[in-house]
Order: C-alpha cells, then structure tokens, then sequence
C-alpha cells in the first residue's frame, strides 16, 4: 500500500472520539502512525482495521497484525474477543469507521484534490482513463484509482480492486497530495458504496454512466443495484452529478438526485451536452460536441464504436466543468487512446482487426459487438466466457448475446475459480443450439487460436471478458494468461 512519507501521528484516544469506539482498558497517551486493514500492509505504529468477512472475521489476522506492528485494533464485539495482547476499540459498524477515520487521520485529502468519481456497469475505466489522459495533457497533475491501475505520477501500481478500501484509498489520495497533485480520477464500484469504503470520501464530480445486469450475486436485486450507485449522487459524498441520460436508470437518477445535475446524451439535444455529429471513418470519426453555455467542441478521435463515444462524451464534459478550456479539449482530442484491454487492438501485419475487449456482462458484450460490425463488412468472430463463483443469472444472457452479436460464436473459459468450467459453459448455452461453425471449447487458448484460424481478410477478431487480465483463476490458483499474448500467438501461428 503506497502511503504518504510524512507521519502525522493521531493520539488512540482522539480517533476513538472520531468514531464513537470504546476500550475497556487504558488508551490514553497511545499514538498511532498509520492505518491499515490488511495484516499485510501493516507497519510499526498501526491501527490495525479487522472486519467481518463474507467467510471469515478479520480478528483471525490480529496476531500477524501485531507480530507486525500494530499497536491497536479497531473491529466490533465479536472480533474483540478474538484479539489480546494489544488495546482494542470496539464500535458497532468498523466498515463505515475504517473510512471515516482513515479520511480523518490523513486530514480529508480528497478535499484538498479537484476529486472526480466515476461508477456505472460498463465505462468507468475508459471515461477516468480519458479523464486523466486529458487532465495530464492540459498539464494538470492527477492521480488515477481504477480497476486497471493505480497512477501517482510516474508511479504505477496494480491494482487488487476496482476502488480500494477505505484505508488504503485515503492514503493514496494522502500521498497524491503530498507529491502536489491537485487532481484525481477514480473508479467506484457498487460493492465499494455498498460495503462503505468510501465514507469520509469527498468529490467535485461524480459521474454515472449506465447500468445493465451485472452483479447479482451480490446486489439482490437491479433496484437494489440501482440503489446502490446513488448513494454516490448525495452531498454526503459529491457536489456536482454529471448522468448520462440515455440509459433508462441514469434518466431516473437525474430526476431523483439531490444533486445539481449536467446531463449527457448522444442525441437529444436538450441535454447540456450532446453530441451534434459523429462521422465516422477508418481511423475513428470526426465528432462535433455542444456543451454548457453553448461551447462547440470539434475533432477527430481514433477511439470506435458507439458506446466509446458515451465514455468521451462524459469525460470531455467532466473536463470543461473543471475548468480546463475547450479550446485545449479539441487538441487533445486525437492523443486519447482509452483504457487497456477496452477494444484493445493487437496488431502484426495480419489482414483482419484483432481486438481484446473486457466485457462481461450481457449489455456489455451486445454493444461491443455491435461496434464490431460497425467497422467491418466481414465476419465478426467472437470468443467469449463466464466467470465462475459470479452472478449465474447473466451466463445465459451472455450466450445469447454472443450468438445474437457475431457471425461465428466461440463459447470458453473465462476464470472458473472453484467451478468446473464444463458446467459454467452447460449454462452459457442454455437453449442455444450451437451449430458449426460455432463451437464450445472449454481451452481458452484452443479457443482463441480456433477464432483467428476461422479469420478471414477484413473480419473482426474479438476476444471478450477479460481485457487487461494477467491471469486465469482456476480451482483457486491463477494461472499466467493474457488474452493479447494468446491472440498475438495464434495470429503468428496463421501467418
């Protein structure tokens, strides 16, 4: 965990205060150096955050937290009792608390960043990737927090989760600050407003993109998802929203923030900012942008597809709200490039388009498939799988999707984790009658290979579902796996 190098030590006993917490023993004159809520991250001088888990208590790690460094724990009365040796505080919600005191500890640095939050099913990634690649380029220094990566200037760091815990995050924004950033892009996930990590948080914007089926496993419902995206359009959490609302939930949310609201929209021109044209071509599209105030923002882009165009949209909007001007958007315009593993392209001669591409819920992969047969008048070949240990609900969708969206369907692996990958697949192709050349091959990288031998000049290659993903989970061990170095491998195996 990347924190800031100045210590600013916080008496136990203030913290407890913070957040409501109590000892049963004596705390007075105790100072703590840092937070963390991992057993792994910690350091000398710790407050160590120990959560109930899904599967098991956080209190579990404790000794390794001590025999680490830890000087305190904070968790609630059932992992209280699982913990000795150290003072403990105990309160009755230490997820909500591990935010709060974090944003306190590090002296709310989000307040101190022109901060942005992005959240929606599909798009966070590319919207604060061209976010940040704008704000870089009008020479504002920013921070990046995603599902790809974290970026604090030249630093890059991978990254465990789409928006990290509360602890963790407040330190990196602590540590963005302390290297003079004044602004930061980040993703939030419904799990992340869901499960708390970002009380204490603060930003001047926050963005919704869309929402479609994903997570069931986890919300109960798509209401229930919905309801978890809004707690991010409050004040608690933001000033500004900026909603597209061509997507059915993002109208609803427009209506019911409390919020002031900018509204985004590929068509309608009553929304602040839309799109007055889009002309495409071989390399992208020449696009025409109206905006608050009437501003008129023209160029070219590479990026493809219709749903790239939303991402841009809302990225170039967020930009001029902060203030960046219109006239330097335009220019950087043609030097954005997206996110890794979004409609990746893997190129080495051949003489069809390869792409990688991380969808993986059903609306996901009907878009990025319908952008495929927008840039060809050949055959879309698309490879596709669920992942396992995930919400089931949408694995048939996904089948469907697939065989509604390309020419030749190509149903795999994606990451089975603890479930057989046979009966993920049996489930993918419910009521689907696979005929040749559609193919089930439970081997991803048979599976690949199979797409590009099929490649004919001018089709469209698309491997689908893990995008920038390094490996493949299976039955608890990640295998090294990337979906452009297989791609690349069988296209020069074709050659």
């Amino acid at each position: 965990m990347q924190r800031p190098l100045t210590n600013a030590n916080k008496n136990l006993a203030a913290i407890s205060n913070v957040i409501g917490a109590f000892s049963s023993e004596s705390i007075d004159g105790i100072e703590i150096s840092g937070i963390a809520q991992s057993s792994d991250a910690v350091v000398a001088g710790d407050l160590f955050i120990a959560l109930a888990g899904q599967k098991v208590h956080g209190a579990v790690f404790a000794k390794d937290a001590i025999k680490a460094g830890a000087i305190a724990v904070l968790t609630d009365a059932l992992g209280a009792e699982m913990i000795s040796g150290v003072p403990v505080l105990i309160c009755e919600n230490p997820r909500r608390a591990a935010g709060i005191v974090s944003a306190w500890f590090y002296e709310e640095p989000m307040r101190d960043l022109y901060s942005v939050g992005v959240t929606g099913t599909n798009g966070k990634t590319t919207v604060t990737t061209l976010l940040h690649q704008i704000m870089q380029a009008a020479g504002r220094e920013t921070g990046l927090i995603g599902t790809v990566e974290v970026r604090i200037g030249l630093d890059v760091l991978a990254s465990k989760r789409t928006t990290p815990e509360g602890s963790d995050l407040q330190a990196l924004c602590a540590t963005m600050r302390e290297r003079h950033m004044r602004n930061l892009v980040m993703e939030v996930s419904s799990h992340a407003l869901t499960l708390e990590r970002i009380r204490g948080s603060h930003f001047a914007v926050v963005g919704f993109t869309n929402l479609s089926q994903d997570h069931l496993d986890f919300h109960t419902s798509m209401e229930d998802y919905f309801q978890a995206k809004s707690k991010l359009f409050t004040f608690e959490y933001a000033d500004l929203a900026v909603i597209n609302i061509d997507d059915s939930y993002g109208a609803r949310l427009a209506l019911e923030t409390e919020l002031p609201v900018v509204t985004l929209s590929r068509n309608q021109r009553d929304a602040t900012w839309h799109f007055v044209s889009i002309t495409r071509d071989y390399i992208g599209a020449s696009i025409a942008i109206r905006g608050s105030g009437g501003v008129l923002i023209e160029g070219k882009t590479i990026l493809q597809g219709s749903f790239n165009y939303d991402n841009l949209l809302m990225a170039i909007a967020i930009a001029s709200e902060s203030g960046i001007d219109p006239i330097d958007i335009a220019a950087i315009l043609p030097q954005l490039t997206g996110a890794m593993g979004r409609l990746e392209p893997v190129r080495l001669g051949q003489r069809f388009t390869a792409l990688v591409d991380y969808a993986h819920s059903p609306d996901a992969v009907t878009r990025v498939l319908e952008m495929a047969h927008e840039i060809t008048q050949g055959s879309v070949i698309a490879v596709l799988g669920c992942g396992g240990d995930r919400d089931a609900s949408k694995r048939s969708l996904m089948g469907t999707a697939l065989r509604d969206g390309a020419d030749i369907a190509i149903y795999t692996s994606d990451n089975p984790r603890s479930e057989k990958p046979e009966d993920i697949l049996v489930q993918m192709v419910l009521d689907i009658d696979v005929i040749a050349p559609n193919q089930v091959i439970v081997d991803r990288a048979s599976a690949i290979k199979t797409a590009v031998d099929h490649a004919q000049d001018g089709d469209v290659v698309i491997v689908l579902g893990k995008g920038h993903e390094k490996g493949q989970e299976i039955a608890g061990m990640v295998h090294p796996f990337d979906d452009r170095i297989e791609l690349a491998r069988a296209i020069e195996d074709k050659k």
